[in-house]
């Protein structure tokens, strides 16, 4: 199989890790396989891809979006790496208000799944950091959400203590401000 899945603490969330095939030229790898990831029991379709770009000490989120266009994710790093954080707010779940981080890399190739009902973020560890994630419905302003990356109700442990943080999501309100 051309993927290992790695289930994590939270259950739904799967670290993707591709099987690199080198030789003298460089390496190939499959990012992405319906067939393989309908197998390993994700059957989420993917509509719209996004890229960003950021330097050092960038941190992007926390967001999501809410229904009738919640989003799943598939982030994947193409240049350099990051901190990548997903936020149950699932209202039935279990591990509500829990959060994972997994450190994702270019050199390693590996990407971390995010179902819907997540919130996601990242930040940037190596001097810039290319990122792609697919996702499972597009963007829509209306549903468009947002919540602290500091919020102490969630303490997320991000492995920098003085992330670069936009206006807007320095803006986002805390859990408390919320009706999830």
């Amino acid at each position: 199989m051309p993927f290992e899945f790695q289930r994590l603490r939270i259950p739904e969330l799967v670290l993707v890790q591709p099987k690199r095939f080198p030789d003298q030229r460089g390496w190939f790898m499959e990012t992405y396989k319906h067939s393989a990831f309908v197998e390993a029991g994700i059957t989420t379709e993917f509509v719209q891809d996004n890229m960003s770009f950021s330097t050092h000490g960038v941190l992007r989120g926390l967001h999501y979006q809410i229904a009738p266009a919640e989003q799943a994710k598939l982030v994947t790093v193409l240049q350099g790496e990051i901190f990548d954080v997903a936020v149950d707010l699932r209202p039935d779940s279990a591990t509500r208000l829990g959060w994972i981080g997994a450190s994702l890399s270019a050199e390693r190739g590996d990407a971390l799944f995010i179902p819907a009902g997540f919130a996601h973020g990242f930040v940037v560890l190596s001097k810039d950091a290319l990122v792609l994630y697919k996702c499972s419905a597009e963007f829509a302003p209306d549903c468009e959400r947002g919540i602290r990356w500091d919020d102490p109700a969630i303490d997320i442990q991000w492995p920098l203590s003085n992330p670069i943080v936009s206006d807007r999501d320095r803006q986002l309100p805390s859990l408390e401000e919320v009706s999830l």
